[in-house]
């Protein structure tokens, strides 16, 4: 996973505190929003964060990501990834979708009509039979982790809420594995790209920043933020190297 530009400002700041040794310890990186396209949806992300010296000659990196404008945009995100229609198979439409903090996790709730069909032939024409149909609810958790210096998602349904029969396929079938892993992997490449925070770093230096930490968590009124921390190692010629190309970006 390459870093989003604001980490990029946190690594600058980093190797400011180097060359300026009179600022304060904990350095303050101001809020920077950037724009990315998921499955046609234009999705507005804000990072900022925190950079302090750590023992050994590394900083601390802390990052928080702003995933509002992902939640408002789920719907049409997850509905372009899940939504199918089988002639001869199931059909699935997802009609709502809502995404809240459940610190260190989150909740993802899937209001979904689900329609599963069978073709068979009958005085040499093909017939296709509804089996069945109806609305269901899912409740998948999401938890982030680290996986070899990547953001991974760990899903888990929680539960899945329909009614008579079309309840009795939903849960003893094999729709609970596949809605999870679907739902696992679009969620999980949204969040990637949403906090690719490797990008803005220099080239050659990708392998610097070490990810350590990460959660979801609540920014007020259920807006869901992702926490990060890490720590980046590097000479005071680094430091003061890529102070200077960062200088020039700017």
């Amino acid at each position: 996973m390459r870093l989003a530009t604001g980490t990029a400002l946190v690594v600058f700041c980093a190797a400011q505190a180097v060359v300026c040794p009179a600022q304060s310890d904990a350095l303050q990186i101001p809020p920077l929003k950037s724009s990315l396209t998921l499955e046609g949806q234009p999705v507005g992300i804000t990072v900022w964060g925190t950079v302090s010296p750590a023992p050994s000659g590394s900083f601390r990196l802390s990052a928080t990501v702003d995933l509002g404008e992902f939640q408002e945009r789920l719907t049409p995100i997850l509905a372009a990834q899940l939504n199918r229609s089988d002639r001869c198979g199931e059909r699935l439409t997802v009609n709502r979708a809502v995404l809240a903090p459940a610190a260190p996790a989150s909740l993802l709730t899937a209001y979904v009509h689900f329609e599963r069909y069978a073709c068979a032939k009958a005085f040499g024409k093909e017939m296709v039979k509804r089996l069945v149909g109806g609305d269901a609810v899912v409740e998948v958790n999401l938890t982030p982790a680290i996986a070899e210096n990547h953001i991974a998602l760990t899903a888990e349904v929680r539960k899945i809420d329909a009614d008579g029969s079309l309840g009795d396929v939903l849960r003893s079938g094999s729709f609970g594995d596949s809605i999870r892993e679907k739902i696992k992997t679009s969620v999980e490449s949204s969040i990637q790209k949403s906090a690719n925070l490797k990008s803005g770093l220099p080239a050659g230096l990708d392998d610097i920043a070490t990810l350590r930490t990460i959660g979801f968590g609540d920014g007020g009124s259920g807006r869901l933020w992702l926490t990060i921390g890490g720590e980046v190692r590097m000479s005071a010629e680094q430091f003061q190297g890529l102070a200077k190309q960062m200088v020039s970006r700017r």
